[in-house]
C-alpha cells in the first residue's frame, strides 16, 4: 500500500512540475498528410507487447478467480 500511494504521489509531483508531459503531444491538430503517409509496421513488438499483457492479466484473474472458489468451499464444507 505504501508502494501504490509513493508511486501516485511522485506521478502528481512529476505532473505538477512537468504540466506538457500531462498533454503527452504538442497543441494543435497533425497535418493528416503526414498521418497517412505513416505505417504500422514498426509497431509489431508493440502489439505483441499488449496482447501478452492481456494474457498475463486474464491468467491473474482467473487464478484468483480459482482460489477465491477454493476458499468459499473450504468455508462452506467447514
Amino acid at each position: 500500500m505504501r508502494t501504490l500511494a509513493l508511486c501516485f504521489f511522485t506521478g502528481a509531483l512529476l505532473l505538477t512540475l512537468l504540466p506538457e508531459a500531462a498533454l503527452a503531444q504538442q497543441p494543435g491538430l497533425p497535418d493528416p498528410r503526414a498521418l497517412a503517409s505513416q505505417s504500422l509496421r514498426g509497431y509489431n513488438h508493440m502489439f505483441a507487447a499488449y496482447a501478452l499483457a492481456w494474457l498475463f492479466m486474464a491468467g491473474w484473474v482467473i487464478s484468483i478467480a480459482r482460489r477465491l472458489a477454493r476458499l468459499e468451499k473450504a468455508l462452506k464444507d467447514g
